[in-house]
């Protein structure tokens, strides 16, 4: 076969792709590349990207392609980059095409097999959570791509039924493929306490929340909890929270929450946080809260589960699919019951410690080998 896979998440000059999508194409390519030698696969990316940063791509069997145009420049009309994408993939004569998402547009003209991944439907469940040009534009661009798709690879149970529900794509047409998790997880962590605590100037004991600063993160109700669990239970618990993540949509309205809350000297803004940071702040956490309004696969839950953070999280869209029996579970709109929840957990070192085992396990049935090996598959099927 002659697969094409558009990897213009990763390795993008705009920065302007979805981290966790960009996570998602990273893994998929590299564990595809690792198991299979017999196929062909031609990757798209920006005309923007430099030679050398895609050299550890290169392999016998793989072509690496660029777009004539960048899809991101507001200034290019749409009939030219049309015509202009259709001409690069009409040249690679492809069995397949991956669109690694719904938000990289196929031209309307292609007729070869194509695969769309979805990873959820909030713009849908909870629209209220973007803003609502947003919202309209990410509806019509699911619309566009299930129509064109032959295949849909949904990231969970909970994806798969959303787009049966909102898109009416057969049931038949949809493969549930698992996201994965890196390996180094799962390893040792060799960064003491002391030296990212030092770094992120927290104090003592903290509490973690990872994920973009965006409303459907919720971090609204933890900002909350967090004051409620601090108010009620002053003086028996000294926990910080400590808050990493990208800056989103109304972003500052966080900071200054804190500040109302009087909280602003317990949390911390620590920002994007990649590389080797990323591991300890987990593994060195008291635990790791994630009340998510809606989540499609929920990639720092597992990742937490498998550095041993206990988790606390919400049971809605894929999160008890994904996170089985290894969490404590709270409804994401209470407030005082996630403040009560933190304290359940600050208090209790054996549940702490039931939750950090049952993680591991339950972590471990995730990797970026068997979404390969599925994703392969899918492939072959059409």
């Amino acid at each position: 076969m002659r697969i094409g896979i558009d990897a213009r998440a990763i390795l993008n000059p705009e920065k302007s792709a979805p981290s966790g999508v960009a996570h998602y194409v990273w893994h998929l390519i590299k564990n595809l590349l690792e198991i299979d030698r017999d196929n062909q696969y031609v990757l798209f990316f920006d005309f923007k990207v430099r030679d050398k940063d895609v050299k550890k791509f290169t392999r016998e069997n793989v072509k690496i392609k660029f777009f004539p145009f960048s899809d991101y420049k507001k200034y290019m009309p749409g009939a030219y980059s049309e015509i202009l994408g259709m001409a690069t993939y009409a040249r690679e004569k492809l069995d397949v095409l991956h669109s690694t998402s719904p938000l990289y547009r196929v031209p309307a003209s292609y007729r070869g097999k194509i695969v769309t991944t979805f990873y959820d439907f909030a713009p849908y469940r909870v629209p209220d959570l973007f803003p609502r040009l947003s919202t309209a534009k990410l509806k019509a661009l699911y619309g566009f791509m299930a129509k064109k798709s032959d295949r849909i690879i949904a990231v969970s149970e909970s994806t798969k039924k959303d787009a049966r529900e909102f898109l009416k794509f057969p049931e038949e047409k949809i493969s549930v493929v698992h996201n994965g998790i890196d390996r180094r997880f799962f390893e040792e962590c060799s960064t003491p306490a002391e030296k990212i605590k030092k770094d992120y100037k927290i104090n003592g004991k903290y509490i973690l929340f990872l994920g973009t600063l965006e409303p459907r993160k919720n971090l609204t109700r933890v900002l909350e909890g967090f004051s409620r669990f601090k108010n009620n239970f002053q003086g028996k618990f000294d926990y910080q929270l400590v808050v990493a993540g990208k800056r989103g949509w109304l972003f500052k309205e966080y900071f200054q929450m804190a500040k109302d809350l009087g909280i602003e000297n317990d949390v911390i803004f620590t920002g994007y946080v990649g590389g080797d940071d990323l591991k300890p702040l987990y593994c060195h956490a008291e635990f790791f809260v994630m009340p998510s309004l809606w989540e499609g696969f929920g990639q720092t839950i597992v990742e937490a589960m498998a550095c041993g953070a206990p988790c606390l999280v919400s049971k809605v869209a894929s999160i008890p699919e994904i996170a089985g029996d290894a969490a404590l579970y709270v409804d994401p709109h209470d407030t005082e019951g996630i403040g009560k929840a933190m304290a359940e957990l600050a208090g209790d070192k054996n549940l702490r410690e039931k939750l950090s085992a049952a993680g591991k396990e339950q972590a471990k049935k995730f990797s970026w080998g068997k979404c390969a090996k599925q994703t392969l598959d899918v492939y072959r099927n059409i």
